[in-house]
């Protein structure tokens, strides 16, 4: 991949940033080649990877050398894009907004610094990945418990500041935060909550802090640089019990969210089930080719005979329940007896752990890199858009977003691979658009799809919670009540934290208000 410079920076602009990125970093961790540049590409880019293809990389070893970079880059106006680890697939990875821009890769800081059983928290730096943050745990018998995503190689921070969810009770990543140090555009070094107490002994134990509280401010926003993060850890229960049952039709989707409503809401089920349509559950096994070798999206005959030969219901229901066994027992009769009473009447598969049983019964996030085979499920070089609005708690709503949603993807010649999962009061109605990357008429495709999809769930009043780099500004755009107040109130806080707009410009739809430096694309 040839140069792309940053806009309106010129080569010999450039050229001295790298030799004053090298100076705080060294010559070894300054990354400009061609050949490093099509390594920082977004490896699942539907389409035309190099729309925002980065300059360089330059990858600090500790707080004080992101404060000295940033201040380099404000000083130059050179754009800097931070990640984790920048494996955040089907959202662009580690790709910027804007072409050109220089990424700020977090990867050498990478220190597990606490680990506090007695509180039940960890703090983390952004390249601690959810391997190393188990294999940790694991090694020296900590008995606090991860939660993660399905796919688990990317950052432990960077899954929390995006919003990622887990399936234990402590799921919800960005609400267990707790305690973050940020370096802000200009370089300067902030601590949030308690952490603004010299000595504090309560930095990871108590969120708000006095005044105003800040953590959520630094979720997917371009308003500063976490370089440490306080994250609340489930202690080890005394048992875990899983239920899973198989619904047979397509409409049993509504009753089995409004017979789960309930049931989130008064505390009986913490953790986040997991529910999963027949595409979905299919996609695990393998390419479509083993059960389908037509065009187009699979008909429902073929569904239904490649569902019945592997056992597949029509959604599949999966949960698992944390605690004293009194309690776990308790609320296990409750779960089915609530089901029972449903025209689904389904049989609950059971499996119970307990400490001193294998670790893979226990319930507790195990990383994994078996969910990533879901997106050769079309053959080629898979990748995929994950598609993820929040929407009432309501399963008539629900029914009605997944049938227009389907036919969206039907529509456009692919399958739905989708389900739910759900908080205390919403659902996150999450599917998967597969393509092969290398076929461009599909990947042309999978973008109007997306499109189509964001405009149809915003029609509904459901609005997309994380995105794809290629659709920050689409999204942004759905949240446009009062003349778009909201994104000028979040331009507003960027200039003032950023008055250069350096960091990462246009991600999530922010962009500083001189856009001279950052060409909006």
């Amino acid at each position: 991949m040839q140069l792309v410079l940053p806009p309106g920076v010129s080569r010999a602009a450039f050229d001295r940033a790298m030799r004053r990125f090298a100076g705080v970093v060294g010559d070894k961790w300054v990354f400009n080649t061609d050949d490093d540049r099509d390594t920082f590409l977004d490896p699942y880019a539907p389409g035309n990877a190099e729309r925002y293809a980065a300059s360089a990389s330059v990858a600090p070893a500790s707080t004080e050398e992101v404060q000295a970079i940033l201040r380099i880059a404000t000083e130059l106006k050179i754009p800097m894009w931070p990640f984790g680890r920048g494996k955040n697939l089907g959202y662009g990875g580690g790709a910027p907004r804007v072409a050109g821009t220089v990424l700020l890769d977090l990867n050498r800081m990478n220190r597990i610094l606490e680990v506090n059983e007695k509180y039940g928290y960890i703090v983390v730096e952004p390249g601690v990945g959810f391997f190393e943050l188990f294999d940790h745990l694991q090694k020296n018998k900590i008995k606090l418990w991860m939660s993660a995503p399905a796919q688990t190689w990317g950052s432990v921070m960077g899954n929390a500041l995006d919003r990622g969810i887990g399936y234990t009770p402590y799921g919800d990543h960005a609400s267990k935060m707790c305690g973050l140090e940020v370096v802000l555009p200009t370089g300067d070094l902030v601590r949030t909550g308690m952490g603004a107490m010299p000595n504090s002994s309560t930095w990871h134990l108590f969120r708000p802090g006095f005044g105003p509280s800040w953590e959520a401010m630094f979720q997917q926003s371009n308003y500063g640089v976490v370089t440490k993060m306080g994250l609340w850890m489930l202690p080890e229960p005394e048992m875990t019990l899983g239920l899973s049952f198989q619904a047979q039709k397509d409409e049993d989707i509504a009753e089995m969210l409004d017979t789960l409503r309930p049931l989130k809401m008064d505390g009986t089920l913490l953790a986040a089930p997991n529910i999963g349509n027949a595409i979905r559950g299919l996609a695990s096994r393998g390419p479509r080719d083993l059960v389908w070798q037509g065009t187009g999206p699979m008909p429902e005959a073929a569904i239904e005979e490649a569902r019945k030969k592997y056992d597949i219901g029509r959604w599949n229901f999966s949960t698992r329940l944390f605690g004293y066994e009194e309690v776990v027992r308790a609320n296990a009769k409750i779960i089915k007896d609530r089901f029972a009473k449903t025209s689904m009447k389904p049989t609950f598969e059971e499996s119970i752990w307990r400490p001193g049983d294998p670790v893979q019964r226990s319930g507790q996030a195990i990383p994994s890199l078996t969910p990533l085979n879901i997106v050769n499920w079309l053959g080629g070089r898979g990748g995929h858009l994950t598609f993820s609005p929040i929407s009432a708690f309501s399963g008539d709503e629900a029914y009605k977003q997944y049938r227009s949603t389907r036919a969206l993807y039907e529509k456009a010649g692919f399958d739905y691979s989708g389900g739910f999962t759900t908080g205390e009061r919403f659902l996150t109605h999450t599917s998967m658009v597969f393509y092969d990357r290398t076929n461009e008429e599909m990947t042309g495709r999978a973008n109007t799809l997306f499109s189509d999809l964001v405009k149809n769930a915003a029609a509904m009043g459901a609005g997309e919670y994380r995105t794809h780099v290629n659709f920050y500004d689409e999204v942004a755009d759905s949240y446009s009540w009062n003349n778009n107040a909201l994104r000028k109130l979040n331009a507003k806080v960027k200039d003032a934290l950023d008055p250069a707009g350096i960091l990462a410009p246009g991600k999530m739809g922010v962009w500083p208000k001189d856009k001279s430096q950052v060409k909006k694309l």
